[in-house]
């Protein structure tokens, strides 16, 4: 049953990721502000606890509210990634990384082990996540590797070349992304273990809402939400961010239901149909409307993303077996 609804949620994640990329090139530039348009919705999920009302004691409601805020925390810097690169290679890095975060958080806290045959997913994760994140097609000397790769991270005690600062910048925001999104799903299954799967659900909502408000007391940021609505011309715009925001929450609503009924790094692993569906979905979408969604898709670079995908696959399949 977990995971039917999993690859489903997964299917959807796809397309509202594509639809979220949209929006933050076109019209919303702020990924704070994003989060925060995203989250502020997240207290009309208080309708769901007439269904099974539940009031949590106070312990319980701080676990709930903490994973609230570390999920908003989690929305602003995977926006923020997701604003700096394209889609089809931001979400495949980030979802490689996502059950290797996942997984050793889960064995502190939740004392799951790792084996031999996770191990060796994690390498075919890391280096199946690389070929999809890398713009060129060719491969290079390790020398010549390493001297870029010390470009991009600055020398110990020197200087970061100023090229490379945006790709320094994405490689965290997608690292930061990837490990709160692994401490959410973490925390989300102890909730779900120890108490009702839609009271927790709602009263973590209860916790991403309060940070939604608490963005509002800073003012550099009030200043972009109060901007950026000022720049709302019709409500088109509108109804296409709501319809997207009900997709993302019915996906994130079956996603978090089978974390409650499955193995947190299982779940977290099947993100591998999340790929195929994203490369498939951006494939149509860049051939049918070049002007709206924009990725290098020649032969080479087509070919480099699919493979990726392919070993980002076969680890989340050693992963599961």
């Amino acid at each position: 049953m977990w995971l039917m609804v999993a690859i489903a949620a997964y299917l959807i994640n796809a397309v509202v990721y594509v639809a979220d990329k949209f929006i933050l090139s076109k019209k919303i530039h702020s990924s704070v502000v994003y989060a925060f348009f995203v989250s502020i919705w997240s207290v009309f999920n208080l309708a769901l606890l007439p269904f099974a009302f539940w009031i949590p004691s106070g312990r319980e409601f701080g676990l709930d509210f903490l994973a609230g805020l570390l999920f908003l925390g989690t929305l602003i810097f995977w926006y923020k990634a997701l604003h700096q690169s394209e889609a089809t290679r931001v979400v495949p890095v980030v979802g490689a990384l996502v059950p290797i975060f996942s997984l050793f958080l889960a064995f502190i806290f939740l004392g799951q082990g790792i084996g031999k045959s996770q191990f060796v997913a994690f390498t075919v994760l890391v280096i199946g996540g690389a070929m999809i994140s890398v713009r060129r097609t060719r491969f290079y000397y390790l020398s010549q590797w390493w001297a870029r790769a010390r470009e991009i991270g600055g020398d110990f005690l020197g200087s970061i070349h100023s090229r490379y600062r945006p790709t320094r910048r994405l490689v965290l925001n997608s690292l930061i992304a990837a490990f709160f999104f692994a401490a959410y799903y973490v925390l989300a299954k102890h909730i779900f273990t120890t108490q009702p799967f839609i009271g927790a659900f709602v009263w973590s909502r209860i916790g991403t809402f309060a940070g939604a408000l608490a963005i509002l007391a800073v003012p550099k940021w009030r200043e972009q939400i109060k901007e950026h609505q000022r720049g709302v011309k019709t409500p088109k715009n509108l109804l296409f961010f709501l319809l997207v925001r009900l997709a993302a929450a019915a996906a994130f609503i079956m996603l978090n239901w089978a974390i409650s009924l499955g193995n947190v790094a299982l779940v977290s692993a099947l993100q591998g149909t999340q790929y195929l569906f994203l490369i498939l979905l951006v494939f149509f979408l860049s051939a049918q409307h070049p002007d709206y969604i924009k990725e290098e898709m020649g032969r080479g670079v087509l070919a480099q993303k699919f493979f990726g995908a392919l070993l980002v696959c076969l680890g989340l399949y050693l992963l599961l077996y």
